[in-house]
């Protein structure tokens, strides 16, 4: 008896370690915040592009299968049911549509209120220096036009 009861309880044990389907990473410290922000908008335009695509697809599709003719009804089923799929698909895409939009939404808000405030601040100051260059040039025109009539009353 000097065999150890067998059970169907596991016995743990080192798992040997694996390296399945690793990816090299890229740090995000070497990449600096417009790399970053630049790799963001470019992929949210293409899913963008992708439902927007999918949508011209599928309408373009529901055109062509709504044309009028001798039509079995095998074929109108057929084309039911192809029409009812592009359908789905058209939806799928516009939910993602709208989601893409929320997030961006919710981006805006909660967004760096610090950039904002910068970009406004360059803004401000921008058309404040044009608005007193404007100011500037009504003042020397006023001053000659009332410099010229002056010398012309006497």
């Amino acid at each position: 008896m000097s065999d150890a009861p067998q059970t169907d309880v596991s016995r743990p044990s080192a798992l040997p370690t694996a390296k399945l389907l690793q990816r090299p990473t890229l740090p995000l410290v070497d990449q600096d915040s417009n790399e970053y922000l630049d790799a963001i908008e470019e992929e949210w335009n293409k899913k963008v592009d992708v439902d927007v695509d999918t949508l011209v697809d599928g309408m373009v599709d529901l055109v062509s299968l709504a044309m009028i003719g001798d039509k079995d009804k095998f074929r109108i089923a057929q084309e039911s049911f192809q029409a009812q799929c592009r359908a789905e698909s058209m939806i799928r895409a516009a939910h993602s549509l709208l989601s893409t939009i929320h997030s961006m939404k919710l981006l805006l808000l909660l967004s760096d209120e610090a950039q904002i405030a910068n970009r406004r601040d360059v803004e401000l100051r921008s058309v404040q220096a044009e608005n007193e260059d404007a100011q500037k040039k009504v003042a020397i025109l006023l001053n000659e036009l009332l410099g010229s009539r002056s010398l012309e009353i006497p």
